[in-house]
């Protein structure tokens, strides 16, 4: 799927990365964040023009962080239920809800660029947390704007190199997000800690 998607980046440009950050947002397994790369390759080139596929990316990211938070908002604690349930979203969503709820606001933004893969599962629990909208939205649409330029931005400048660096960054993401889990579960042993004394 990852070839075909690449493929129609220069066809689609703009609207592939609409639909792709949209459908990632929602927790399809989607390459957002290479799509975005390739995408940022072909404006190099001049295939593309950048301001298009930024604007493009921008819009169909918050669109899937909207959808995600009104999803887990209207159907609340039995969507998150459902997600814990299954085998390869239970740890995600477990994660997700934690950092939600001892780090609200850096949570959401930072879900957005420096964990990406906790992004759609903090979507529906903020949501179902019935943490206020413009809480939610403010600092989702800051990290959005970030994680899009953030890839756009490589892409165009590692043209070259694109799939070392989408390796690269694949597995930087997942070391970021393994030590941020750290850190919160560390904090939570540590008040634990503190209160029994």
């Amino acid at each position: 799927m990852t070839e075909t998607l690449l493929a129609l980046v220069p066809e689609w440009g703009a609207l592939l990365i609409a639909l792709t950050n949209f459908l990632a947002c929602l927790a399809l397994p989607i390459p957002a964040s290479l799509v975005m790369l390739a995408a940022g390759a072909f404006a190099a080139a001049g295939d593309l023009s950048a301001l298009p596929l930024w604007i493009g990316a921008l819009a169909g990211a918050c669109l899937g962080d909207q959808s995600g938070y009104w999803l887990g908002r209207n159907l609340g604690p039995r969507l998150i239920d459902r997600l814990s349930r299954r085998r390869h979203t239970a740890a995600l969503v477990e994660r997700a809800v934690t950092w939600l709820e001892s780090r609200r606001l850096p949570a959401i933004f930072l879900s957005r660029w420096a964990v990406s893969a906790l992004c759609p599962y903090v979507n529906f629990s903020a949501g179902a947390a019935r943490i206020n909208w413009a809480g939610f939205t403010l600092p989702a649409m800051a990290g959005t704007c970030i994680w899009v330029s953030i890839y756009i931005g490589l892409g165009y400048t590692f043209s070259s190199d694109i799939r070392e660096l989408g390796a690269v960054l694949g597995n930087l993401a997942a070391a970021i997000a393994s030590g941020v889990v750290t850190l919160i579960l560390g904090s939570i042993l540590w008040r634990n800690a503190q209160e029994r004394d």
